[in-house]
């Protein structure tokens, strides 16, 4: 938290003796931040929604991010998909498996072999 400090994204006050001292919204702030952290947003960026002057700018942030993360979830549905080909096939040699070809295939963008 000492470094979320030192970018300006948590601000606790000082007590006596110089310790930290968290509220209610400190906790929010901190939640926001590791969620944010989980959906692979930057420190700096979650620190510029905090800052942010306006909805726009806030917004534009939100949304680039939020087209990131789609993007991230649709590859790694995609992955999911192809294991679960994998654990389904009988075969012994799942690259021999026309459905698993066929997969393959259509995730790096070639036609299915024949």
């Amino acid at each position: 938290m000492a470094y979320w400090e030192s970018v300006g994204l948590l601000l606790p006050s000082r007590a006596v003796a110089g310790r930290r001292r968290y509220g209610p919204d400190h906790l929010y702030q901190i939640a926001v931040i590791l969620r944010a952290k989980e959906a692979g947003i930057a420190l700096h960026d979650t620190r510029q929604m905090f800052v942010a002057h306006s909805p726009t700018q806030r917004t534009a942030t939100l949304r680039r991010h939020r087209a990131e993360l789609a993007q991230r979830i649709a590859q790694a549905q995609a992955s999911l998909e192809l294991i679960d080909c994998a654990l389904a096939c009988d075969h012994d040699d799942i690259t021999r498996c026309a459905h698993f070809q066929a997969m393959v295939a259509e995730r790096i963008g070639l036609d299915p072999p024949v």
